[in-house]
C-alpha cells in the first residue's frame, strides 16, 4: 500500500511528501490545483478537465492540508479551493522524486 509517513510544507507553494519506502516527493501547489480532481474542475460523466488555468493564480498556494482516511489527502489552497481528494497512489507517480543527496 502506498501510504505517506511525513509531510512537509517547505514553501507555501511546495509541499514534499516521504512515503513509507523513504522515497521523497515534492509537488508545486499550482500543480495540484490545477490537477484538482473534484466534480467543479473535472466534468464526471467525461473525465474532461473543465477547471480553466487561467482562473488560478499563479501564486497560489496551500494552506492547509488533511489526510482523508487512507488513501488521500485533502488541500485547501489560498483561492479557497478545498474539495478535491488527491489519492496517495496518482500523488505518489505525478511527483517530482527528490534526490536525497540534493538535500
Amino acid at each position: 500500500m502506498i501510504e505517506p509517513v511525513r509531510f512537509e510544507q517547505p514553501s507555501p507553494n511546495k509541499v514534499r511528501i516521504t512515503w513509507r519506502d523513504k522515497v521523497k516527493t515534492t509537488h508545486a501547489a499550482r500543480a495540484l490545483r490545477l490537477e484538482c480532481p473534484c466534480a467543479s474542475c473535472v466534468d464526471e460523466l467525461t473525465g474532461r478537465k473543465i477547471l480553466d488555468p487561467d482562473s488560478v493564480p499563479s501564486d497560489v498556494g496551500i494552506v492547509d492540508a488533511d489526510i482523508v482516511g487512507r488513501y488521500a489527502f485533502r488541500f485547501t489552497f489560498s483561492d479557497g479551493h478545498a474539495t478535491g481528494l488527491y489519492a496517495f497512489d496518482r500523488l505518489r507517480a505525478a511527483g517530482d522524486v527528490v534526490d536525497p543527496d540534493a538535500e
